[in-house]
């Protein structure tokens, strides 16, 4: 999945404990596996391999998978789309990119995008890309995902507490060995390389999106690698924002949701969600967050 994934498992018995993180490891290559875009064997490469030709039959838990994110889908009005990967690559963040793509390139690169078009079959669990060149991408929610499988796995095999951290978004349960909740640091956007405040959780996710490490900067202004899905363009006017949630797939979904909906329009739909919480920092230096969130600050 492109980021490096960190298992932590508290529990007497030490050999259990190891057991169970190898086990995790192995859920989440699996994971990997069914859901890569990159590779070529893979269930989802398949679904877009034979776009516009016929739908694809996958296993039930792909199935759900690409059901729920499309749900997460009509739920942000689309600013969350798996089928953003159709977009032509007219913005690269490698530093290659030397001018801003013009508006018919930015058009004509959308022409593929739209969850609407996915075709599912729930009793034969197929899906339908209807139009050549679409595909579907889970960069946006795969790491969630697998965070989330890897967790399920790590109760399974009795351990209650511990924390699966996937590239800086850790999903924790239970307690510290102390009994202390798990005290998960935020990094500050404006000095990635310390940390702006803490937060207190237990059997929570903090899921963060941010463009202060991937970008390109013309006339000014930064241009972030979270595109809006809706409009072809890189989101502005957020520097990043965190989600707290129950549930890790969700959580990450929703942090590059509310950066491409905005300070306005996300915060409104998280004071809509229960049991969801978030805080943004916006180009300004601005910190805003939703209602009942409690941040402690360094």
């Amino acid at each position: 999945m492109g980021c490096g994934f960190e298992i932590t498992a508290v529990h007497p018995d030490s050999l259990l404990a190891e057991e169970a993180i190898f086990a995790a490891e192995g859920e989440m290559r699996r994971i990997e596996k069914l859901i890569s875009d990159w590779d070529s064997t893979s269930l989802v490469s398949a679904i877009n391999r034979y776009a516009g030709i016929r739908p694809v039959k996958v296993t039930r838990e792909l199935f759900d998978f690409v059901h729920r994110s499309i749900k997460i889908s009509e739920l942000t009005d689309g600013a969350f789309d798996i089928t953003f990967a159709g977009m032509d690559k007219v913005w690269t963040f490698d530093g290659t990119m030397a001018q801003m793509p013009d508006s018919s390139t930015v058009q004509k690169s959308l022409r593929h995008v739209g969850y609407q078009k996915i075709i599912l079959n729930a009793v034969d669990t197929t899906v339908f890309l209807p139009e050549k060149g679409m595909k579907i991408g889970f960069g946006g929610n795969g790491q969630g995902f697998a965070a989330r499988k890897a967790k399920a796995l790590m109760l399974q095999k009795g351990i209650v507490s511990g924390v699966v951290n996937a590239s800086g978004e850790p999903t924790a349960w239970g307690v510290q060995t102390d009994g202390s909740p798990w005290r998960i640091g935020v990094t500050d956007p404006v000095a990635p390389d310390r940390l702006c405040a803490w937060l207190s959780v237990s059997d929570l996710t903090v899921a963060t999106s941010g463009n202060y490490e991937k970008f390109v900067t013309f006339n000014g202004i930064r241009y972030g690698h979270i595109i809006n899905p809706l409009t072809g363009y890189p989101s502005v006017g957020l520097t990043s924002v965190t989600i707290i949630c129950p549930d890790p797939e969700i959580a990450d979904a929703l942090s590059t949701a509310v950066f491409v909906l905005g300070e306005r329009e996300g915060l409104a739909l998280i004071d809509r969600i229960k049991s969801v919480e978030a805080f943004l920092y916006t180009t300004d230096k601005r910190l805003v967050t939703s209602k009942n969130i409690k941040l402690n600050y360094y």
